[in-house]
């Protein structure tokens, strides 16, 4: 490998050979890199949603809305599960959207006691646009890998992920 192909986490690894060989640092080498990632997609993240006046945890509950279709409304019990936040939590996002008019709430005609939170026309017009937006930044992180990398790399961290993922 040549010096301009090695990135920080070659460094890293390297140091920590010279300083630790009793140990296998490999992991480092995914696992590193992995979480460098995660820090600048945190950072498009970011941008994207604040380019649209909104934070992570909105745009979280918004596409759980829109990921539901037409008419992209959720119990909040729904919301809970989309989200993984606690009910006290739930609530207080449901406030503070419908008070920026993101979000509605209608009575459940299913359920007398319960409510259905969802989008506005507002609500609807932010999180498309934000969406849109978020998907080009993510673009833009992947283009230094073809379509083929790209399918392999989400092939691997799917493998990786998924005994997170697994229901307890």
């Amino acid at each position: 490998m040549t010096e301009d192909a090695r990135d920080e986490v070659d460094r890293l690894v390297a140091a920590w050979r010279t300083e630790r060989p009793d140990l296998d640092v490999e992991p480092l080498q995914v696992l590193s890199r992995v979480s460098r990632l995660a820090k600048h997609l945190d950072r498009a993240r970011r941008a994207a949603f604040a380019e649209h006046d909104l934070e992570p945890w909105e745009f979280d509950v918004l596409t759980a809305l829109r990921r539901a279709g037409k008419p992209y409304e959720l119990s909040p019990g729904a919301l809970l599960r989309a989200t993984l936040v606690t009910s006290g939590t739930m609530t207080n996002r449901i406030d503070r959207l419908a008070q920026a008019g993101l979000v509605r709430r209608r009575p459940d005609p299913e359920d007398r006691r319960g409510v259905l939170v969802s989008l506005t026309e507002t609500g609807l017009a932010r999180v498309d646009a934000a969406f849109a937006d978020l998907l080009r930044r993510e673009r833009e992180l992947l283009s230094s890998l073809g379509p083929a990398d790209q399918r392999t790399l989400a092939d691997l961290l799917r493998t990786l992920l998924t005994p997170f993922d697994s229901p307890l």
